[in-house]
């Protein structure tokens, strides 16, 4: 049977029922295990990452998972997603993400940055926070991949789904609150490693911050492995391994449970059918949620630049970054060298502090004093004993 013949697209019937378990969302109790709980795959119609991001978080705030227990799959057109705490210009090359359209967003939950495109089959398990259980989640797909292609892979202590001795095909994140939680995953079927591997490549370098690192990893395509393994297929093979899996432990109920299951469900995410989900695109979209909520960082270059005397001098260009802002820029200067030799450029320096931090603001007070960026060996550094601090306010 095709996918298209097993999907139950949504009638306003539906979608009722799903504003009915809205902001209702009850307290689990032991009670609850009496009723049996229902299940459903709901697959999204948007390929835009903003708008399949407030889906998600709609459905976080609002559903009532406590009987009815909900698998989100959804795919995106070409993305950088990066964890919530993370820099989005320590994680990918933000210069080349822009330049080809690519969209670049903060989602709600930890972990490390992915690259989406529509190669990539994003799934989403929601339940309620005391249900949580992230290793059974992962293996509905492992049990799936071997269920329909004999595919043996593995669930590694990162909790990444590895096949193939250590090439990796899934990595995971999770939000857990009150009295809602998900887990949600990625799935490389087809992506554009080429693209991948050029846009998560990190350019910046001399960030100095706390914010949560990425562990870069090898990876491999499923259909790398087999032919077969198309996307279609897979979210089917997903879905029906899901309903067919017992809500509360990893046993398979088979086609009597399937037949409990209300069945897959194509979810049209608008205002229309999920009143208030254009406040969470929104904000989204905004750079203020996708890089002014970036953890408090430092970006350091070592220079050599030429004083009115001829001489090359070396020195460190440092900019304080907080929320996205660039609130200072210093520079350390050789002893002896008066201030005046930069007082030329005390205006570049004075009109970026206070703006948004890109690429190009360091590049721009590179270019305005003459500097050339030096690559220091790591036993080099600039002798810290014949320099004086140079900041922002000396230049005025």
């Amino acid at each position: 049977m095709s996918l298209s013949a097993r999907l139950i697209v949504v009638t306003r019937r539906c979608l009722n029922g799903v504003r009915r378990t809205a902001r209702h969302a009850s307290t689990y109790t032991a009670n609850n295990d009496i009723d049996p709980i229902k299940k459903s795959v709901f697959i999204s119609q948007s390929t835009d990452v903003f708008v399949n991001l407030a889906l998600e978080h709609w459905l976080y705030r609002n559903f009532d998972f406590s009987k009815h227990h909900v698998l989100l799959l959804w795919r995106n057109d070409p993305c950088v997603v990066f964890g919530r705490h993370q820099n989005p210009w320590l994680e990918c090359n933000v210069n080349a993400a822009e330049k080809e359209n690519i969209a670049l967003v903060r989602r709600n939950s930890g972990g490390g940055t992915v690259y989406h495109d529509k190669g990539n089959l994003n799934l989403t398990f929601f339940t309620p926070k005391e249900r949580y259980n992230r290793k059974y989640n992962l293996n509905i797909i492992t049990n799936a991949l071997f269920r329909q292609w004999g595919l043996k892979s593995e669930i590694n202590k990162r909790e990444d789904i590895i096949i193939d001795g250590d090439y990796k095909i899934s990595g995971t994140a999770a939000k857990l609150g009150k009295p809602n939680a998900y887990h949600h995953c990625t799935l490389l079927v087809d992506v554009n490693k080429t693209s991948l591997s050029s846009i998560l490549e990190r350019k910046e370098n001399g960030i100095v911050t706390n914010a949560t690192t990425s562990t870069r990893s090898t990876i491999k395509n499923l259909s790398d492995i087999n032919r077969n393994i198309q996307m279609d297929k897979l979210l089917s093979a997903i879905g029906w391994e899901y309903m067919r899996t017992k809500a509360l432990v990893l046993e398979d109920g088979r086609y009597d449970l399937l037949q409990q299951q209300t069945g897959f469900q194509y979810i049209n995410p608008t205002e229309n059918w999920f009143p208030g989900i254009d406040k969470f695109i929104s904000e989204f979209r905004s750079w203020d949620w996708n890089f002014g909520k970036t953890p408090k960082f430092t970006v350091t270059r070592t220079l050599d630049v030429p004083a009115h005397d001829g001489k090359m001098h070396r020195l460190n260009l440092s900019l304080e970054i907080q929320n996205g802002i660039v609130e200072e820029i210093r520079m350390s200067l050789p002893a002896g060298l008066v201030s005046t030799d930069f007082d030329q450029d005390a205006s570049v320096i004075s009109n970026l502090r206070g703006t948004r931090y890109n690429h190009e603001v360091t590049e721009n007070i590179i270019t305005e004093i003459g500097g050339k960026i030096v690559t220091l060996n790591p036993i080099q550094s600039v002798d810290e004993s014949n320099v004086r601090r140079f900041d922002e306010a000396t230049l005025q």
